[in-house]
């Protein structure tokens, strides 16, 4: 069994038979082109880590009234996100496995009812995340560039208009996704979705990124040694280039899987990539655990609180 149920429909095309993978798959390369068999405890544990993680970021959000700004509502709602696929893919997994050793005995339409209401759980949640990831992005990109009007532009009823309207679009678009998973017109738009975000993100980031340069070129002019200051340039422009890196990786394969059914479904080659879905999977798990370690925990502030978290100290 593997996990993320709606990821998994994505496997492999929908007209390719199982006798042209095979001959496909030995075709492109052998022994390489088998994929990797990864266990599902690997899984299980990833979504606990995830899970714990995030809703540390969420109770210490919630309890710190300081954090109470549009700016860690959207690293709150990126933390729901991320829980919730976890949480998707830990009752996934506990569904299938009493279905299987049979403590759960329940009627195969009320099992499929079950099936699609967790598929449109989880991929809602991927969804949001990756929604969310755009918004803290746009966020950061005020707060820098337009400082002094950031509490004007960025105010409370914009930032729960923001939020709102990312969990209604991804559950609707996760609703059609799941009902018409096989059409290529759907993972058309799914794709065009991530490359939007990329290149969002990319051309925030750059543009960010070059005004923490430009602020180390003119310090450094000065013939001045304010490290303190040149040290932050320098930090500011490695955690974009670390947010871009983890972005691109964690979603990246994923995304390049979908193109190549859409382009290339029975070619070897492609057919070979496909044999590494669960690699895939495990990836964009990977940044759920990952996103509270770059947009969460490097504020001291955040941290002091989630060490009250975790003292009870309420």
């Amino acid at each position: 069994m593997s996990t993320l149920a709606p990821l998994r429909l994505l496997r492999e095309p929908s007209n390719a038979s199982e006798g042209n993978h095979s001959n496909a798959t030995v075709g492109a390369g052998g022994g390489w082109c088998q994929g990797l068999d990864i266990p599902n405890e690997l899984f299980l544990a990833l979504g606990l880590v995830s899970l714990v993680e995030n809703l540390l970021v969420v109770a210490a959000i919630l309890k710190n009234r300081n954090l109470h700004s549009p700016t860690y509502y959207f690293i709150c709602c990126l933390a729901v996100s991320d829980m919730l696929v976890s949480i998707g893919n830990l009752a996934e997994m506990l569904f299938m496995l009493l279905l299987e050793h049979g403590v759960l005995v329940m009627r195969p339409s009320i099992v499929r009812h079950m099936d699609s209401v967790i598929d449109v759980l989880i991929c809602s949640s991927v969804v949001s995340s990756l929604s969310f990831l755009g918004v803290i992005a746009v966020d950061r990109y005020i707060t820098i560039f337009y400082a002094l009007r950031y509490h004007s532009i960025m105010t409370l009823q914009r930032a729960v208009v923001t939020m709102a309207s990312v969990w209604l679009a991804s559950t609707v678009s996760s609703t059609v996704l799941i009902a018409y998973y096989r059409s290529n017109t759907v993972l058309l738009c799914l794709i065009g979705f991530f490359l939007f975000m990329l290149v969002l993100m990319l051309v925030l980031y750059i543009h960010m990124f070059a005004l923490a340069r430009h602020h180390l070129h003119s310090i450094s002019s000065q013939q001045k040694p304010p490290t303190a200051h040149r040290g932050g340039s320098l930090k500011g422009a490695v955690t974009l280039t670390i947010l871009l890196g983890v972005f691109f990786i964690c979603w990246g394969p994923f995304f390049f899987h979908l193109i190549l059914i859409v382009t290339c479904p029975t070619n070897p080659f492609c057919t070979c990539f496909f044999s590494y879905f669960n690699l895939f999977l495990i990836l964009i798990i990977c940044n759920s655990v990952i996103d509270p370690l770059i947009y969460a925990f490097r504020s001291q502030e955040l941290r002091r609180t989630l060490r009250e978290v975790v003292t009870c100290s309420w």
